[in-house]
């Protein structure tokens, strides 16, 4: 017993010490896992199995693997892809085609099952053939219209180069965009390739309709390779280089490919659906509109005369407005509808609907609502008639209420919308003034016009008669920096369709000095008197501003002190709206470009800059700061052992530190 004593001290002392220098609960896991083997093995060819194991040296998880997981060529019936224990198995149910290399393409998914350590990219491919494929080609995918990234799109290849091919036959070899809209597709053969992108909405990769988002190249592509050298960093820990070494790789050709995808105008028209929100209108919605209106029959209701019309641009959403107030009042309206629609074979067709228009807003709550209104009034009225205080014995309508937008300090570049509720069928410019001041308590008079407010997504071509709309007016004058305005505005000066006018109305605001607002100049190069629709953005790329030039310069006045973006469109066809594309017609959408720094506007500044759109690459061009679609965050390993070294005062270094 003498004799055991000092060992168990020792024993004691030397677990003591141990525990001094080693953080409580042990180091965590941080390798990732890696393949052990696989059946068939990678890069095998004359494969003839559909059924493929990859072993790894732990257990492992896959993320998504329905959206991250890309089979190539594609697969019409969705391959079986699971992890099980330290294995994953992928099951391929279409037929294995003859002489074909295979790819499957786990991007990012893999990764360890306890402390989720990422594989990497990884991609296992085999062959049917006699040998591996194994060029790629590279490239990008944004909006057509604002350049954003678009993610998790198809991109594929054809080696038949006919227009129809897309129309008929599926994708020869694919990939799926990431979250920065970049693709990578593998196994490639030597060749001359079309490459398209495809929003696949049916599963049958290829393009059969309208609504699937798509994108295309004017050029045929020839993917090659080359060897070539790149930098490597190696850290010494997450703040400190160790060393940078040269590395010889193959550099995949074309590696900078951007497509740009869009949605085809869909000009097949059908009924949607119809919806009476408010008793006083109902709207019907369409696919498309067309140059031909539908008719409508009243089958419990004389419909001669009976609606007061609005139309969208395309006449795709019909808003009709009920000029009878018996019509109102009556809560179910029976319409017989008849309209053009294109049959299956694209060709218009009439066509005869019966439709029940029910009112959300029934009569009987409404009255309920107005007698109680009127109880409430008549209360206020006897309790001020006791008071001996002025009193109304008849309870006067609801009044009229224009909406006035903008700022109360004005720019003197903008006007000032007014929006009604309910159409406006009646406009008094004699009861309507407006006056401004020179800061010497004299109002003067001032010019003006009313009239129908257009949106900055009408064409110029496009008559007042096609997108005017009833409710939304503006006012236009010549307004002039360092001036005080009151508009003053008679009763009775507007009156809507059922007969309500408005109260008289006094609203003051005023303009800004020119010391108030900056200037910018920006001398576009590149284009050669082409016609350019230059929009000023703010942080949201939401345009604020914009301008049409043929001469390559844009200028903005009275801007206000603040951080501005911009981007262009070539209007090619002179309309001045951004134009999709279409893949029929072999025409691409209007190309978009942005100034790729931020600007920055002061007071009494005057900016002058040049931008040449042309010289950096569309996927480099729009500001990360206004891009919506964010690259996901990268998987990498945690360094949970780094940082609880650092609160055990130890250093850490992978492989030594115990």
């Amino acid at each position: 017993m003498e004799t055991l004593f000092p060992f168990l001290c020792l024993s004691i002392l030397m677990a003591g010490c141990a525990r001094m220098g080693q953080p409580d609960g042990g180091w965590y896991d941080e390798t990732p896992p890696h393949v052990t083997s696989a059946s068939p093995a990678d890069q095998s060819v004359d494969v003839k199995a559909k059924k493929i194991y990859i072993n790894f040296n732990e257990f492992i998880k896959i993320d998504n693997p329905s959206e991250k997981v890309v089979v190539s060529p594609p697969q019409l019936e969705q391959p079986e892809i699971a992890a099980k224990g330290k294995r994953i198995v992928v099951e391929l149910a279409d037929s294995l085609k003859p002489n074909t290399t295979y790819t499957i393409d786990f991007s990012d998914a893999i990764s360890d099952n306890n402390e989720g350590n990422p594989l990497g990219n990884y991609t296992y491919s085999f062959s049917t053939g006699k040998q591996i494929d194994t060029l790629q080609v590279s490239g990008y995918v944004q909006e057509a219209q604002d350049m954003e990234p678009v993610k998790g799109i198809l991109v594929g290849l054809y080696d038949d180069l006919s227009r129809d091919a897309f129309n008929k036959k599926p994708l020869l070899r694919v990939s799926r965009t990431d979250s920065r809209g970049h693709f990578i597709i593998k196994g490639v053969a030597p060749g001359n390739y079309h490459i398209v992108a495809l929003q696949d909405v049916d599963g049958n990769y290829s393009f059969s309709q309208k609504s699937e988002k798509i994108a295309f190249s004017d050029q045929n592509i020839s993917p090659t390779c080359k060897p070539d050298i790149r930098q490597d960093t190696i850290w010494k820990d997450s703040l400190h280089i160790k060393d940078i070494k040269q590395v010889n790789y193959t550099h995949f050709l074309p590696d900078d490919i951007v497509l740009r995808a869009f949605t085809e105008e869909n000009t097949d028209r059908y009924f949607i659906k119809s919806e009476r929100q408010q008793a006083n209108f109902f709207r019907l919605f369409f696919s498309y509109g067309g140059s031909e209106l539908p008719v409508i029959k009243g089958l419990n209701f004389n419909a001669d005369n009976a609606f007061l019309m609005e139309k969208t641009l395309h006449a795709d959403t019909l808003t009709y407005w009920l000029r009878d107030t018996a019509l109102v009042n009556q809560d179910s309206l029976n319409i017989e509808l008849s309209y053009m629609m294109t049959d299956s074979l694209g060709k218009l067709r009439q066509t005869t609907d019966t439709l029940l228009l029910l009112s959300k807003d029934p009569y009987a709550r409404r009255l309920k609502q107005q007698q109680k209104d009127y109880a409430q009034w008549k209360k206020k009225q006897q309790k001020a008639m006791k008071k001996g205080e002025a009193y109304d014995s008849i309870m006067p309508p609801t009044p009229l209420v224009p909406q006035f937008g903008g700022r109360d300090i004005m720019t003197p570049d903008t006007n000032i919308p007014i929006t009604f509720t309910t159409p406006v069928t009646k406009i008094d410019t004699s009861k309507i003034h407006l006056y401004y001041s020179l800061n010497d308590s004299i109002w003067y008079p001032s010019r003006f016009l009313i009239r129908y407010r257009k949106h900055l997504n009408v064409p110029d071509s496009v008559p007042e008669s096609e997108w005017k709309n009833y409710r939304e007016y503006e006012l236009v004058a010549e307004w002039r920096p360092s001036r005080e305005y009151s508009l003053e505005i008679d009763s009775m000066a507007f009156t809507d369709l059922y007969g309500l006018v408005n109260s008289p109305i006094k609203r003051g605001f005023k303009t800004g000095d020119n010391d108030d607002y900056g200037t910018l100049l920006m001398t576009i190069n590149g284009f050669n008197g082409k016609p350019l629709i230059v929009q000023l953005l703010s942080d949201q790329d939401k345009v604020i501003k914009q301008t049409k030039t043929t001469k390559g310069q844009a200028e903005f006045f009275f801007l206000d002190a603040s951080k501005y973006y911009m981007r262009l469109f070539v209007d090619e066809n002179n309309n001045g709206v951004w134009d999709t594309g279409n893949y029929k017609d072999d025409r691409q959408p209007e190309p978009v470009y942005y100034y790729p720094d931020v600007i920055e506007c002061k007071k009494k500044w005057d900016i002058t800059l040049s931008w040449d759109p042309l010289r950096l690459p569309l996927y480099r061009q729009k500001p990360m700061k206004i891009t919506k679609q964010r690259p996901d965050k990268e998987k990498t390993v945690n360094n949970r052992n780094e940082q609880r070294a650092k609160q055990k005062g130890l250093q850490y270094i992978p492989g030594v530190t115990k």
